[in-house]
């Protein structure tokens, strides 16, 4: 316990101290943009018009006023106060105090939110591999979703080609290794450490399936399309990067391709 209470200790101070500028450096990015694009599409498609969701891990909150524009009601945690505070100030400003709950909690402490049953529960960009356990935060997942509702979430993969090989050629075998990794590996942010867990699509689906959860497809990103901090990369090649993209958005389904990534979006069922 007190390992993990350490971890989250780190994980906690590192979003904390790069919460400020988070959302200006994300939005300039364009990689990453059209992963997040992509994710919000999955969610928009699988909840019904005016739904009820749950996001776990919320940033700075740029994907809670894209949501909340859609017109669904917004219910978000972090478990970084400065990235809750941020998302408060964004979200009043953009004149939506009152339609949205943000609070400062992390997944692990789900059971410590008000009660409340929602028709979607989401994750973009990986806060579930910064959990300590993910099969203890199933459970509490599990228990906010409605019979029929969906679990949609972006996880950060285990195989993502584009840094093999980039780190292969460079002959970096200790950072190749990283999410190969048995347990939580420290990953440097802003001279602090997120503790990241690195899952396959299939290990993943297979903790949440014993809480109730059903698989309904798994999609890879960042397979063809090189990771997001390869931006430098993608600023020099705009057009090869967009048309890798559109490969990846037919064959990202695919059989095989679908385990590959940088991350992968994971949707599920709760039966």
């Amino acid at each position: 316990m007190a390992v993990m209470d350490r971890a989250l200790a780190d994980t906690q101070r590192a979003f904390d101290s790069v919460a400020v500028d988070y959302d200006r450096s994300n939005a300039g990015n364009p990689v990453l943009c059209a992963m997040r694009r992509r994710v919000i599409d999955t969610i928009v498609a699988h909840t019904p018009e005016g739904g009820r969701i749950l996001d776990l891990g919320c940033g700075p909150g740029a994907d809670e006023e894209t949501l909340l524009r859609a017109g669904y009601s917004v219910t978000a945690i972090d478990w970084s106060a400065a990235m809750v505070d941020v998302t408060r100030t964004r979200l009043a400003r953009a004149g939506f105090c009152g339609r949205v709950d943000v609070h400062h909690l992390g997944i692990q402490d789900l059971d410590r939110l008000p009660p409340a049953v929602f028709d979607t529960v989401c994750s973009n960009f990986g806060p579930l591999n910064c959990v300590p356990s993910l099969a203890d935060a199933a459970p509490l997942i599990a228990d906010r979703v409605r019979r029929g509702g969906r679990f949609i979430a972006s996880v950060i993969g285990r195989v993502c080609p584009w840094e093999m090989a980039l780190y292969a050629g460079r002959g970096d075998w200790t950072r190749l290794k990283v999410r190969f990794a048995r347990h939580a590996a420290p990953v440097p942010l802003s001279e602090h450490t997120v503790w990241t867990r690195y899952y396959t699509p299939r290990a993943f689906a297979r903790v949440l399936a014993t809480s109730g959860f059903e698989l309904v497809s798994i999609h890879g990103l960042g397979v063809l399309v090189p990771p997001p901090y390869m931006e430098a990369f993608a600023a020099r090649h705009p057009a090869l990067v967009a048309r890798l993209q559109q490969l990846e958005d037919l064959a990202g389904g695919w059989p095989g391709v679908r385990h590959l990534g940088d991350h992968f979006l994971i949707v599920m069922t709760k039966t």
